[in-house]
């Protein structure tokens, strides 16, 4: 069984996340103030969504002259993926149905990883999962805040070439996972599934299989 981690180790191993998701939401708040979307909406889109690829799919469609339904949908569809993050995690939440419900936005893909990684096969540790999730939560609406705010100073964001800094991080938190032939097995089987599903779904529908496929095999 792992060892339970305190508080201040699980935000320790979890800052490189945090530095990602912070700059990532920054990235966010100068994108959405160049597209000309007021900063106030941009800062409760982070709040209340919490979830980046969809706030950035939404906001093109917006800016695009699309409709409100359409953002939804495109958002949406990113996300179908949290449909099995949520049947993974959904032993590690606490509290009734509105508790649940309630933690289940602090459930994003990082968290989930970090959880995973520290927790029992097929049970995410709550204590990691709850506790990345909340500091993640909190530097990502921060993030988006700045972003707003010193927009016009710092340019479109996608020069520095940040759209590398998430998958490098995912690929660190995977490899420590990959410890015996099943977990291997997994991972490949669901490489494979995203890699053939993306030339021909929408966004999101890969992802969303993959985790699917990770599932059943996890049985």
């Amino acid at each position: 069984m792992p060892a339970t981690r305190s508080v201040r180790e699980i935000l320790l191993t979890a800052a490189p996340l945090g530095l990602a998701v912070f700059v990532f939401g920054v990235s966010f708040g100068v994108l959405a103030i160049a597209a000309r979307f007021p900063g106030w909406a941009a800062v409760l889109m982070s709040a209340l969504v919490f979830a980046g690829s969809a706030q950035f799919a939404a906001l093109g469609v917006i800016t695009a002259g699309g409709s409100a339904v359409t953002a939804v949908l495109a958002g949406g569809l990113l996300n179908l993926r949290y449909i099995a993050t949520g049947i993974a995690v959904a032993r590690s939440l606490p509290g009734g149905p509105l508790v649940r419900a309630l933690l289940g936005q602090l459930v994003v893909d990082e968290s989930y990883a970090m959880a995973a990684g520290a927790g029992e096969p097929g049970r995410p540790d709550r204590r990691t999962l709850l506790v990345t999730g909340a500091s993640l939560y909190t530097v990502w609406v921060l993030g988006t805040l700045i972003g707003t705010l010193l927009g016009p100073v710092l340019g479109n964001p996608t020069r520095l070439g940040l759209d590398a800094a998430f998958p490098a991080l995912f690929t660190a938190l995977l490899w420590p996972m990959l410890s015996g032939r099943h977990a291997v097995r997994c991972a490949i089987g669901g490489a494979l599934v995203a890699l053939v599903l993306a030339p021909f779904t929408p966004p999101g529908v890969p992802l969303a299989g993959a985790a699917l496929l990770g599932l059943w095999l996890a049985r």
